[in-house]
């Protein structure tokens, strides 16, 4: 059986991603920070699949002094439940948003995002790559604002365009291992974003979908099955490529 790690897997699109990957009979260590219900409500969900196997780790990617406890706690979950010592994907998923634009940037808002969307997905695979498998997959998540200038995302979206530079330097870092990465960057998504803005502030949903070519925005399922797929075997050409699923938002 293949193993995947998840980061913020309790929500949104991790969540849809550890669903996907359960069906597909892969086993999945997820994580999550704030909401350990919610992770636990996954696990049970993705073990009704017959012979699947998860579990939910806390993790806080702003604490890289963690990290090295972490990669302990997934090496003696692996052989607890899979008698394994290895992994097979892995998933930098976990992530903050919310706007600030640049005129009101705070030293806080600044650290905050890049701590946890840059900093600790580098230096969290740098601990697990070293017991991942070769021929494994890394899939990193991203954003459109990577690429689109959208007000109040000066910070965010710069920093997602560093983390999908990075993939790209990892994947000819990981070649010799035949580790693929690769990252997805997805449109406008309604999941818990920026602490569920879209559930907070649902006219912003319609111009957005406007501005779609297929008339609506994302759901973290559309996000899920494309990271899904980029895992698996019939991905095995492609590395080192961002791809942007958002339904054609903005062509």
């Amino acid at each position: 059986m293949k193993i995947a790690i998840i980061t913020g897997g309790s929500n949104g699109i991790g969540k849809a991603t550890a669903l996907e990957l359960g069906k597909r009979g892969v086993g999945v260590i997820l994580t999550y920070n704030s909401y350990k219900d919610r992770a636990e409500s996954v696990v049970s969900e993705i073990e009704k699949n017959p012979g699947v196997r998860a579990v939910a780790l806390k993790l806080d990617l702003t604490k890289k002094e963690t990290f090295a406890k972490f990669a302990e706690d997934v090496k003696s979950k692996l052989s607890e439940i899979w008698n394994r010592n290895s992994f097979d994907y892995l998933v930098n998923n976990g992530g903050i948003g919310g706007p600030m634009t640049f005129t009101d940037l705070t030293d806080e808002y600044f650290e905050q995002i890049l701590n946890t969307n840059y900093k600790g997905p580098i230096f969290l695979s740098q601990k697990l790559v070293s017991f991942m498998e070769d021929n494994g997959a890394i899939v990193n998540t991203s954003s459109s604002s990577s690429s689109k200038a959208f007000v109040g995302y000066s910070i965010y979206g710069s920093l997602k365009a560093a983390l999908s530079t990075w993939s790209r330097y990892m994947a000819n870092e990981l070649a010799p291992r035949r580790i693929r990465v690769n990252t997805v960057s997805p449109g406008p998504t309604h999941s818990n974003f920026g602490d569920g803005v879209f559930d907070k502030y649902p006219e912003y949903i319609k111009p957005l979908a406007d501005q779609t070519a297929f008339g609506r925005i994302g759901l973290p399922e559309d996000i899920g099955k494309v990271i899904v797929n980029l895992l698996s075997d019939d991905f095995g050409w492609v590395t080192a490529q961002d791809i942007e699923v958002s339904g054609g938002h903005l062509l």
